[in-house]
């Protein structure tokens, strides 16, 4: 006689194969920034892009009044760098990658680049 498994059993292995998914959630950042000024706001740990954009920008604003959303990061890392006449920005994997994306696009479009902010998604 063959037995069937018990709605209980499985349940709990439904639930088990969720339960890595749900820990691993989606984390958003994001990086604002002010051409004239060079004020910046930032944001990590959101559950959505929105929601990022929306604190960087606020942060930002307290200090600028032409504050944009420079990055946006999911699970990742982003930087912003600034030159002489210009900025550019940036992400990656972690903050080494992001810093060098920034200043690479930072390079296209002026000198003397530097990162001026960088900011993880999550605790990184």
């Amino acid at each position: 006689m063959r037995r069937r498994p018990s709605i209980l059993a499985s349940i709990a292995i439904v639930l088990a194969t969720l339960a890595p998914a749900a820990a691993s959630a989606d984390s958003f950042g994001a990086i604002a920034y002010s051409p004239a000024t060079g004020a910046t706001g930032w944001a990590h740990s959101f559950p959505n892009r929105s929601g990022a954009e929306r604190m960087a920008l606020g942060g930002c604003s307290k200090s600028a009044r032409d504050c944009r959303v420079a990055i946006w990061f999911k699970n990742a890392c982003g930087a912003v760098a600034r030159g002489s006449d210009g900025w550019g920005s940036g992400w990656g994997n972690d903050r080494r990658r992001a810093e060098l994306e920034a200043i690479g696009s930072c390079n296209q479009y002026t000198g003397g680049c530097r990162v001026i902010r960088w900011q993880c998604s999550g605790a990184r």
